[in-house]
């Protein structure tokens, strides 16, 4: 009777795991053909001297990986991405939380605001960067217009390389910190009510309530929208190089827009992916670092 029920239970477990794979193979094959794949194919491409087109590429080996180590200009376009990066954080986060605190402590009186702050997150990146090249430009632009308009001169935002990169981190931030004021009005929502209830018992107005309950109990989902802001800065494209093309003077060259450069604009796809490999590395770094200061150690390691 035993040995019957270890078989039947053995059979039970062996047609969940058939289902369980026949459900999982559909996801398990999309992550092979388009993450997995195309990953092992970059790595193995930056080992080749190849213009993407030609059947016959050239094997160098480490040859492109030399050459990215010592590339001024890969290493500049980093150095753009961590600002990008570090001011996206400062700017994004603490900008969001504050909006959704507002809606949350103003109910239904904010429905509007809600609407109206989340317009940009609708827009294509595309878009914005184009209504914005056209707002900041040095002839007819909004900052110059209002600077002639008390007696100055025309002011070039995106032409001048002191505040090329910092004027696109502004629209950057203007686009997606509704993003992180909806992600923390979720975060409110796993906030009791009658938290808030027994601290207004006990005499406890809104500051204090934000700054000693809400804040402390938000901290899992701020971590999370850190650790989003911070990959999503590492791997930014779209936005910036419909604004500047990376200029001026390679102000606000970003990793991705120098490899979408030598891999479709110069046709150097070797050495493109050698670039594209030294984003995903890093990127995968600094995101596993972050993540392990973020997160602590877990107890008992």
């Amino acid at each position: 009777m035993k040995k019957d029920g270890i078989t039947l239970a053995r059979k039970r477990q062996r047609n969940t795991n058939c289902v369980a794979a026949i459900f999982l193979a559909p996801v398990i094959i999309l992550l092979i053909v388009y993450i997995f794949y195309p990953i092992v194919e970059t790595f193995r491409v930056s080992a080749f001297d190849w213009n993407g087109i030609s059947s016959n590429p050239k094997f160098i080996g480490l040859g492109n990986w030399v050459k990215l180590l010592h590339d001024d200009k890969f290493w500049t376009a980093f150095l753009n991405n961590v600002k990008v990066m570090v001011l996206s954080i400062l700017i994004q986060i603490p900008l969001g939380i504050a909006m959704a605190t507002f809606v949350e402590f103003a109910g239904k009186k904010a429905t509007i605001f809600k609407i109206l702050w989340f317009i940009p997150m609708l827009m294509s990146s595309v878009a914005i960067g184009f209504l914005f090249t056209y707002a900041l430009a040095t002839n007819g632009g909004i900052i110059s217009s209002i600077s002639q308009f008390f007696g100055g001169t025309n002011i070039d935002l995106l032409g001048n390389p002191d505040t090329a990169l910092y004027t696109v981190i502004g629209v950057i931030a203007w686009q997606f910190t509704p993003f992180y004021m909806v992600y923390c009005v979720a975060g409110y929502t796993n906030v009791s009510k009658d938290v808030y209830e027994a601290s207004v018992i006990d005499g406890a107005n809104k500051r204090q309530y934000f700054v000693h309950i809400a804040l402390p109990l938000l901290k899992p989902t701020l971590k999370s929208a850190a650790i989003l802001s911070m990959v999503g800065s590492l791997k930014y494209f779209d936005l910036v190089y419909v604004m500047t093309g990376g200029g001026p003077s390679n102000a606000t060259e970003l990793m991705a827009t120098y490899m979408y450069k030598l891999s479709f604009a110069q046709f150097n796809m070797g050495y493109g992916s050698a670039v594209a490999g030294g984003m995903f590395i890093l990127i995968s770094f600094i995101s596993l670092f972050t993540m392990r200061i973020l997160n602590g150690r877990k107890e008992g390691r």
